[in-house]
């Protein structure tokens, strides 16, 4: 990853997400969802609390980033709790 200057924590939160796209996929086509309502004020189905939790990953990235001086570490902790709970109460 040196050729696009990425720092390790850079690189680790990508490469997450691309397992992820692969693991939904793959489970998506063996075992297809159906909406259902948790927490989250719509039915959604995997996919769906998949894309909601990685958007606010990224938002919680961006705010730890530019609000704090925290670790990046940190919001990659942050954002895996939140994504977790998205998927499983979502």
């Amino acid at each position: 990853m040196e050729w696009m200057s990425w720092t390790g924590p850079t690189a680790a939160f990508f490469g997450v997400i691309a397992l992820m796209l692969v693991g939904m996929t793959t489970w998506e086509l063996r075992s297809p969802s159906v909406p259902r309502r948790g927490f989250l004020p719509i039915a959604t189905t995997r996919g769906d609390r998949l894309f909601i939790g990685l958007l606010g990953s990224a938002y919680l990235h961006l705010l730890v980033i530019g609000a704090t001086d925290w670790s990046i570490w940190v919001a990659f902790a942050l954002s895996l709790v939140w994504l977790l709970a998205v998927m499983r109460w979502g």
